[in-house]
Order: C-alpha cells, then structure tokens, then sequence
C-alpha cells in the first residue's frame, strides 16, 4: 500500500474514469443557463442534451431559432467563460419544449 490520498483526489480520479465529470457540466450548464444567457432568452429556450462538445438547444418558435444563430458566438463564449472551462464549440438549436409551453 502507497501513501494515503486525499478523499477529493480519489473522488476526482473516479469521475474522470467513469466520465461523470460531463454530466456534472452538464448540469451546472443547465443551472447557470438563465444567468448566463439572460430571462428574455431562458423563458424562450431550453438546453436539451450535450453530445461532445455540441450543445442541443430548444427554442419556442422559428424567429426565436433565427435569432439565436445570430448570437451563437456570444452564447458559446459566455458558456464556457461561465463553466470555467470549453465545454461548448458549437450550439444547434431546433424547435421543442421550452419550460413547459
């Protein structure tokens, strides 16, 4: 047996291995969304899941989604500024359920 390690090392460690570490950005994603992309465009999106680095985004209607397009870069730059890290390269946006409309 080696030298003890820290609980939060052995913690990180089992994260990273069983791939955890994305579900937890996931999540603190979709905490943060409204701060971070502010109420007028939270009430009218939802992100819906993250696959790699592309995140899936609904928006309630097609001008909403056109819109949306013209702030993608703004968007990802703000995401990723808000998680510390790039978790984000690219946003596709489609029509789906926004907050229950």
């Amino acid at each position: 047996m080696g030298k003890p390690a820290p609980l939060g090392t052995i913690l990180q460690q089992a994260i990273k291995v069983t791939r955890i570490d994305v579900d937890l950005d996931a999540f603190r994603l979709w905490q943060q969304w409204k701060d971070v992309v502010g109420p007028e465009i939270a009430e009218n999106t939802k992100p819906e899941a993250i696959k790699g680095k592309l995140l899936l985004v609904n928006a309630s209607s097609a001008p909403w989604m056109q819109q949306l397009q013209f702030l993608k870069p703004e968007l990802i730059e703000k995401l990723n500024q808000a998680l510390g890290k790039e978790l984000v390269k690219d946003i596709r946006f489609k029509i789906g359920p926004v907050n229950g409309k």
